[in-house]
C-alpha cells in the first residue's frame, strides 16, 4: 500500500515518459505532461491549505518542449512554499532537469539520477525497403524540407543541423541545472554523470542531489 501522505503536502506526480501536452494517450501510458504538471503545482502554491509541494519522480524523462519553461517556473517559486523532489526510481533527463529547480532533491536509496544530455535519431529506411523493392519518391518544396525522411539517407546538412540543435539544448540543460543546483556548467558537463544514471550515494557526493 501506498504511505500515507501528511495533510497539507500537495504530491505532483512526474511518473513515465514527459510529454508537452496531456491527452488520452498519456494517461493511458501512464505518462506526464508539462501542462499537468504545471497546473498541479500552480494549484497548490495557490491552495492555503498547502504549505509544501512533494515532486514524486519516477521517470525516463522525455521530449524537451516546454522542460527549460517549467523548470525556470519551479526555480522561481523558490521561497513561496518548500519543493521538495524525491526521486523514487528515476528521475531521467528531463526528469533531473525538473526535479534539479526544487528546492530539494531527495532520492530514494535505490533510486538513479542523471542522464544529463540530449538524444535525436534518425531512421534512415532506405535499405530496406530497397529490400523489399519499395521505391519511394518523395517530392518537397523548400531546400531543407523532408530532409529527415526516413525514405532517404540523412545527407551532411541535415546531421549538421540536427547536432547543432542538440547542442543548444544542451547547453539550456546544463545551464539550468547549474542554476538549480549552485555549481557553475563546467561542473555539470564534467562531473555530474557525464550523460550516465548515477546510483543514490554518489548523486548526493557529486553534488547532483542533497540526500
Amino acid at each position: 500500500s501506498e504511505p500515507a501522505v501528511p495533510q497539507g503536502v500537495a504530491v505532483v506526480p512526474i511518473f513515465g515518459t514527459i510529454t508537452p501536452h496531456g491527452g488520452l494517450f498519456t494517461q493511458v501510458s501512464g505518462g506526464t505532461s508539462v501542462e499537468g504538471i504545471r497546473a498541479d503545482v500552480q494549484a497548490a502554491l495557490a491552495d492555503d491549505d498547502v504549505h509544501s509541494v512533494l515532486l514524486r519522480v519516477d521517470s525516463p524523462g522525455g521530449s524537451v518542449e516546454g522542460i527549460p519553461e517549467l523548470a525556470a517556473e519551479l526555480l522561481a517559486a523558490r521561497g513561496r512554499k518548500p519543493i521538495v523532489a524525491q526521486a523514487d526510481g528515476w528521475a531521467a533527463s528531463a526528469a533531473y532537469w525538473l526535479a534539479s529547480a526544487a528546492d530539494e532533491l531527495v532520492v530514494t536509496p535505490s533510486g538513479q539520477v542523471g542522464s544529463i544530455g540530449v538524444v535525436s535519431v534518425h531512421e534512415d529506411h532506405s535499405g530496406a525497403l530497397a529490400q523489399k523493392g519499395i521505391n519511394m519518391t518523395v517530392v518537397t518544396s523548400g531546400k531543407h524540407k523532408a530532409e529527415r525522411h526516413p525514405a532517404r539517407p540523412l545527407g551532411p546538412d541535415a546531421v549538421d543541423d540536427m547536432q547543432r540543435k542538440s547542442d543548444a539544448y544542451y547547453e539550456m540543460f546544463t545551464a539550468g541545472v547549474a542554476a538549480a543546483r549552485g555549481v557553475k556548467v563546467d561542473e555539470v558537463t564534467s562531473g555530474f554523470g557525464e550523460g550516465r544514471m548515477v546510483l543514490a550515494a554518489d548523486a548526493v557526493r557529486m553534488g547532483m542531489a542533497d540526500r
